[in-house]
């Protein structure tokens, strides 16, 4: 290579799902067991696909959309908001993306600068600081309390708040440890938040899987939401479509036409076939919806009952439909270390805690979208049999 790549990029770490899934190549098991990636193991809704395969041959689907996404299809999306949420919502405060992740980096690069701050809960999602750091933004990183199980603590947030920076970012039910963070302390964020004139960034994109099915605050009820709130959402683990980049932000109709400047740069728009897609899931999926929610709750809730009985030598200190946070018993060795051993010497593949934030060297990260109901008692006695 004869040309130099920016040092920025030289300093972040790889992906850890493609540092981890490289793994593989060197183990002797055939009967792995992927605890790696959260993706729903499922395919989408057959209505939906056959759906879209009966737009396909329509020329308009190959076609531009505007920017923030077709008019209807966001107008879907508000309805279903008013549906889920009691939004106070409007289509104008909403910018379809291609993935949760677009959505984040819209929202920072729109809402900071090289050298401004975000508070980010800590253990986090392992992109959203990569693309921080790529950004020259820095991570404030607010410590995880395994005595508070997880959840953020709006005190200790407040005071971690410097003059650079300009948001809070908190993820919702949490990716890794699958907490949902209480919208009573949710609000509480939000009023540190407007005490200091910054963002509570929210990033919710499995919150249709918090179990029951319940409203997971009520911030969008109030008419002045978008005065300190910023919204990210993924339809993709919604409806099954994470190949089709299918995500959403809402904020303020001032913030989006910014963002739409980054937007049009960068993607121009979502693809209409994943937002004919999204249309077609926000208006008839429900009932489908409800149905994976509960499968989901019901593989989470065999994991926790067989890994949480005595002679385990690994801790389960929280956990949540897609997701459970362990402890390691092996104390010295790295989360990354215990990880590579697993897949070695039991065929599991986890994500060590490292990825996650600094000082999480003990935890391990297990997903349950790869693991059918039926797995779980064979994954769960090959962390009980790991050899110390």
């Amino acid at each position: 290579m004869r040309y130099t790549v920016s040092e920025t990029i030289r300093s972040v770490h790889p992906p850890p799902i493609s540092e981890v899934k490289r793994w593989i190549a060197g183990t002797r098991h055939t009967d792995l067991i992927d605890l790696c990636q959260a993706v729903p193991d499922y395919p989408p809704a057959p209505a939906l696909t056959d759906h879209l395969g009966s737009i396909l041959n329509d020329p308009q689907t190959s076609r531009y959309s505007p920017d923030e996404g077709l008019p209807e299809v966001r107008e879907a999306v508000c309805a279903r908001y008013e549906r889920r949420y009691g939004a106070r919502i409007s289509p104008d405060q909403i910018c379809l993306t291609i993935g949760a992740s677009q959505a984040f980096w819209l929202a920072v690069v729109t809402l900071c600068r090289a050298g401004d701050r975000i508070i980010v809960q800590s253990p986090c999602y392992f992109d959203h600081p990569m693309a921080l750091d790529m950004l020259g933004i820095g991570s404030t990183f607010a410590p995880f309390s395994e005595d508070r199980g997880g959840i953020p603590s709006p005190e200790t947030i407040e005071r971690l708040i410097s003059p650079r920076t300009r948001a809070i970012l908190i993820v919702t039910p949490s990716n890794p440890t699958g907490v949902v963070i209480p919208p009573t302390v949710i609000h509480d964020l939000l009023e540190v938040a407007k005490r200091h004139r910054i963002a509570l960034i929210l990033d919710e994109t499995y919150s249709d899987f918090i179990p029951g099915g319940a409203r997971p605050h009520d911030i969008f009820t109030d008419e002045a939401w978008s005065d300190n709130f910023i919204h990210i959402m993924s339809f993709g683990k919604t409806y099954a479509l994470t190949g089709y980049r299918a995500g959403m932000l809402a904020a303020s109709a001032e913030f989006v036409q910014h963002a739409l400047k980054a937007q049009d740069s960068m993607a121009v728009c979502q693809p209409r076939v994943t937002q004919h897609a999204v249309q077609f899931g926000v208006n008839h999926l429900e009932e489908w919806v409800g149905e994976k929610r509960l499968m989901m709750e019901r593989r989470h809730d065999r994991f926790r009952s067989e890994f949480s009985t005595p002679g385990n030598p690994f801790s389960l200190v929280a956990s949540g439909t897609f997701f459970a946070w362990v402890r390691h018993p092996y104390a010295g060795k790295t989360g990354r270390e215990v990880a590579k051993r697993l897949v070695e010497e039991s065929g599991v593949l986890t994500l060590p805690g490292e990825v996650f934030g600094p000082g999480l060297e003990p935890y391990l990260r297990l997903a349950f979208g790869n693991i059918g109901e039926e797995a779980i008692p064979e994954a769960v006695a090959r962390f009980r049999s790991f050899p110390a």
